[in-house]
């Protein structure tokens, strides 16, 4: 098992940083990826970014792309978003999860294990 525990959402203001953080126990050798994913009230889940653990490689949606980097400590066994130019329909609860393959994908169900999420607010 791995547990995922998120932290660092909070409130700002359009055109403001957050950094997530998103620290990893448990089983963490058996996570080859991990990436995060958001969900708006009234959306479904979409994906963010993933990166591999070992070799660092990332993967964005267009959606980020250019204003979010996702990033990771292995020696702390964390996982990091950087938000930046932050605009209100960022405003979601964003979840980080890992997978045991290595093979970067926006596709949820292949991700084995979930956070609890922590809320991202946006004002204009």
């Amino acid at each position: 098992q791995v547990q995922l525990v998120e932290s660092g959402g909070g409130l700002v203001q359009a055109g403001g940083s957050l950094r997530l953080s998103c620290a990893a126990s448990g089983r963490t050798f058996s996570s080859a990826a991990m990436g995060w994913f958001r969900q708006a009230p009234g959306k479904e889940r979409e994906f963010v970014a993933a990166i591999t653990w070992i070799a660092g490689r990332t993967y964005y949606a267009d959606s980020v792309r250019g204003r979010f980097t996702i990033s990771r400590d292995n020696v702390k066994n964390t996982l990091y978003l950087q938000m930046n130019s932050l605009k209100p329909e960022d405003t979601a609860a964003y979840y980080c999860a890992a997978k045991s393959s290595s093979f970067l994908t926006p596709v949820q169900a292949t991700y084995n294990y979930w956070g609890q999420g922590t809320q991202v607010t946006v004002s204009s």
